[in-house]
């Protein structure tokens, strides 16, 4: 009995030391996990994972998304797939930025990542608790997860991953988005999970895998090989994004979840999560590539389309067979073939380019990271403005450097010659007509086409000016391309598009002097191989800078509910009214966003000179007037003009020399001094109104306003004195330039009166109320605003006079154009006409076009050229006396 009392004795004296020991070496608490990654690597690993993870970018605008979250959340970051370079990438980063980084992996297990210590920790921790429940330790079921969560760490899960789903499905273990959700509906705060991905291969998926995808992993899921080899070898390649968090407590609250239990919350949740990240990754690659061919036969084998063209063979005695060639024919005509490896030819080609011709390409990283974002919603439309063949190059050019796919581009048939037209095609561009008119097949094919791009979820450019501007400023938008895209959307080819006005302005246009001989009545040359040769010409010297802004982007899902209409309903006339309305709208937003150039103001200031010479001090003192507006309205300035605005100046006024635009009246003055005359060059004046129209959105309202003034022939007057004569303006110049529906023409003159106080223009007069007093220099200055509609007044004074020569219907659209621009060359000649840029075909077209809706046709509607006839003659005698 003594040796067996000894023998307890000892083996209970062996258990309190084993129990010391097990305590000493988990100090005060027992809750061990492989789960939880403390940081402490061997220092080896450590300096591996450090060098790996620096080698990817992480961009600010990822680092916001974090920053943005209350500090009282708790975050949660979520992959789609279970990925353990990912957790250490976000655990080393965050946590070098002092953001909350991930420490807890759920489903993880750092086996070969912790220390000799720890391991022995965690295998002490598990087996005690074995001997005392016959079970192991779970982090889920213990409550370690949730306690960890709450005391501030950060916490890692995957969305995707085999092995952990037949443990959820078949084995019932713990979900980790079952925890969180449980956890959220226990606390206040909120959990935050943002959804994460690192993306190797930027390329989009194509349909069929290679034996490369097979051996390797795709590009959507790369093997562990093929992620080493591109973040050795191409790390620059490699794409960090974070989407928006989600919160929780709201997602759980929506009136379709809450009513769910927390088993099938949690099903909503990760499907959820796994859709955002898929768009994500979408935004970046682009949606799966499918060949020309296969687009074609999804197309034309579409049950709506095979319907539509046996009723057209039908109607038009045609065989269904001829229909079907003709149909298949016309997708050859217009569809893309697009190419990756044509697309990074062109990028490598591009970027050497456009080094060679310009001085600098200026952006703005956060409109293009607010484009990105909604394009993880919806495809893209992008509508830039069309003032360069370039406009086509640079903008996808822009979007493939910056990490999005390149857009689907609407080009002209013009441009689909040899050998650039199977370029295009490769870079993503499709061909159109330039009319669709007696062409109801070709026009049913273009619309499918469409609607296929939309529903694959690529991102579409077109021009809604339908050409280049010849003359500097927007063109009326042309709504056919923007009815058929809003149609696709109405015939559900997606849920919803963004619509993004893009403004593209060139301190120096290439195509200036063919523009020139356009607009003066020259023949526009079509583009030919020949001409592309000849294009060699302007890599030998530099253009400026180019500036590139993207506006808001604008949803049509929710423009259709503002304006409260159902378009399914609407008849052929109201639908093209709403689409005119919303190209207004894209429109005014380009130009709302313009930039405006130091060329621009310096064309102004040079031609809105009474005469044909000027003083240095005379155009300095306009550029200055001009320049305090345009800081009024908080317009966007080039980066030159905010830095150095005299230098800049300075050497926009040398650049105009070197080009002979203007030249010095004494050739034999050395320095260029406040009183140097300048002659402006008659032949290059068209130039240079081509590039004062570039900024004339900014000054229009106060160019009405100011005529308005002017014309009340009164040193005092009210507001409500310059409502009729404005009102009258801006109608007559609807095709020249863009009023806002939203705005009044009360609340335009208000602002414009507000403009001419703060640079002393005006001073309100303090015997009565609304009334405004014209200053000793203001009525200078009032008619610098005024002199910018004067080329428009004489041309649509030459309109008036043909209309008044011939009678209705004697000439029809160029014809007519070209009659009224020889009556100009006659008028100018007599010097009846003063300004050479006011022979402009493009403002007589607009003249012409307005003035047959408006009454006069021709010769009998003498009664109203004659009111028109007065008016302008009366404008024109302001601003030139």
């Amino acid at each position: 009995m003594e040796l067996f009392q000894k023998l307890k004795d000892i083996i209970k004296k062996s258990r309190l030391k084993l129990r010391r020991l097990v305590d000493c070496m988990l100090g005060n608490t027992y809750n061990y996990f492989l789960c939880f990654y403390p940081g402490d690597s061997g220092y080896f690993i450590q300096k591996l994972i450090k060098r790996l993870a620096n080698k990817l970018n992480f961009d600010d605008h990822n680092i916001e998304k974090i920053k943005n979250i209350d500090k009282d959340s708790i975050v949660v970051y979520a992959s789609k797939n279970k990925r353990v370079f990912n957790f250490l990438y976000y655990h080393v980063k965050l946590k070098s930025l002092g953001l909350p980084y991930p420490q807890i992996g759920f489903d993880f297990r750092f086996f070969f990542l912790l220390s000799i210590k720890r391991l022995f920790q965690i295998f002490l921790c598990h087996m005690d608790h074995f001997f005392h429940y016959f079970h192991f330790k779970d982090p889920y079921t213990t409550g370690y997860a949730t306690k960890e969560l709450l005391n501030g760490r950060s916490g890692f899960v995957c969305l995707i991953e085999e092995e952990d789903f037949y443990k959820r499905f078949i084995k019932s273990t713990p979900d980790p988005l079952f925890l969180l959700i449980e956890l959220q509906k226990s606390i206040d705060k909120s959990v935050m999970i943002i959804p994460e991905d690192i993306i190797y291969v930027t390329k989009p998926m194509r349909k069929d895998p290679t034996i490369a995808d097979i051996l390797f992993g795709t590009h959507e899921k790369p093997g562990i090989i093929k992620r080493f080899f591109i973040i050795l070898r191409r790390p620059e390649k490699i794409r960090v994004e974070l989407a928006n968090p989600v919160n929780l407590n709201e997602f759980i609250n929506r009136p379709e979840i809450e009513q769910l239990d927390s088993e099938f919350q949690t099903h909503k949740l990760r499907s959820h999560l796994v859709d955002i990240l898929n768009r994500q990754r979408k935004s970046i690659t682009g949606p799966v590539l499918k060949s020309r061919q296969e687009i074609t036969e999804d197309i034309l084998t579409r049950k709506s389309l095979r319907e539509y063209l046996a009723e057209y063979a039908s109607q038009n005695n045609l065989t269904l067979r001829k229909t079907h060639k003709k149909a298949a024919g016309y997708i050859k005509e217009i569809a893309s073939n697009y190419n990756l490896q044509v697309i990074n030819l062109a990028n490598r080609l591009l970027t050497w380019a456009f080094k060679n011709i310009f001085e600098d390409l200026v952006l703005n990283q956060k409109e293009i990271n607010r484009m990105r974002e909604k394009s993880t919603q919806a495809p893209l439309i992008l509508v830039p403005c069309h003032k360069s063949h370039l406009d086509y190059l640079l903008l996808p050019y822009v979007m493939f450097s910056n990490n999005m796919p390149c857009p689907h581009v609407a080009a002209g048939k013009n441009l689909s010659f040899w050998p650039l037209g199977p370029l295009f095609r490769g870079a993503g561009a499709f061909f159109m007509r330039r009319t669709f008119i007696g062409a109801p097949l070709y026009s049913k094919i273009f619309s499918a086409y469409l609607e296929k791009l939309l529903y694959e979820g690529f991102n579409i450019k077109i021009f809604i000016e339908g050409g280049r501007s010849r003359t500097g400023k927007l063109l009326t938008p042309k709504p056919g391309g923007l009815a058929m895209l809003i149609n696709a959307y109405n015939n559900g080819a997606c849920d919803n598009l963004y619509f993004v006005p893009i403004f593209i302005g060139y301190d120096h246009v290439l195509e200036e002097d063919a523009y020139l001989k356009e607009i003066e009545g020259g023949k526009k040359k079509p583009e030919t191989l020949k001409g592309l040769i000849k294009a060699r010409k302007f890599l030998k010297k530099k253009y400026g800078k180019v500036y590139m802004k993207f506006n808001e982007p604008i949803s049509i899902k929710n423009y259709i509910k503002e304006k409260n209409i159902d378009l399914s309903k609407t008849s052929n006339e109201e639908y093209m009214q709403f689409v005119k309305s919303f190209g207004y709208k894209l429109i005014n937003a380009i130009n709302t966003n313009a930039v405006a150039t130091p060329h621009g103001i310096i064309a102004s200031a040079v031609l809105n000179c009474s005469k044909n010479s000027f003083a240095k001090k005379q155009m300095i003192a306009r550029v200055n007037t001009y320049m305090n507006m345009l800081t009024f309205m908080n317009a966007e300035l080039s980066e030159t003009l905010l830095i150095d605005p005299d230098n800049t100046l300075k050497s926009v006024i040398n650049d105009f020399i070197s080009r002979n635009f203007i030249e010095l009246a004494d050739e034999d003055e050395d320095d260029i001094t406040e009183h140097t005359v300048f002659i402006v060059k008659d032949n290059k004046r068209a130039i240079l109104d081509y590039y004062k129209n570039s900024v004339i959105s900014f000054f229009v309202n106060f160019a009405y306003t100011a005529v308005a003034i002017l014309e009340t022939d009164r040193f005092v007057f009210s507001s409500s004195d310059l409502v009729l004569r404005y009102k009258f303006l801006e109608k007559i110049f609807t095709d020249e330039f863009f009023f806002d529906e939203e705005t009044t023409y009360e609340e335009n003159i208000s602002i414009c009166i507000k403009g001419f106080i703060n640079d002393g223009i005006l001073v309100p007069d303090s015997s009565e109320l609304d009334m405004f007093r014209i200053t000793s220099q203001g009525l200078r200055k009032l008619k610098w605003f005024a002199a910018f509609l004067q080329p428009f007044f004489e041309s649509y004074k030459t309109a008036l006079l043909y209309f008044e020569k011939y009678e209705s219907g004697k000439h029809k659209g160029k014809e007519r154009v070209k009659k009224i621009h020889s009556i100009g060359t006659k008028l100018y000649k007599g010097k009846i006409i003063i300004l050479k840029e006011s022979l402009s075909q493009v403002n007589y077209k607009n003249a012409a076009n307005y003035f047959t809706k408006n009454g006069v046709n021709g010769s009998k509607d003498h009664i109203q050229i004659e009111y028109y006839k007065n008016i302008l003659d009366r404008l024109i005698l302001l601003i030139a006396s």
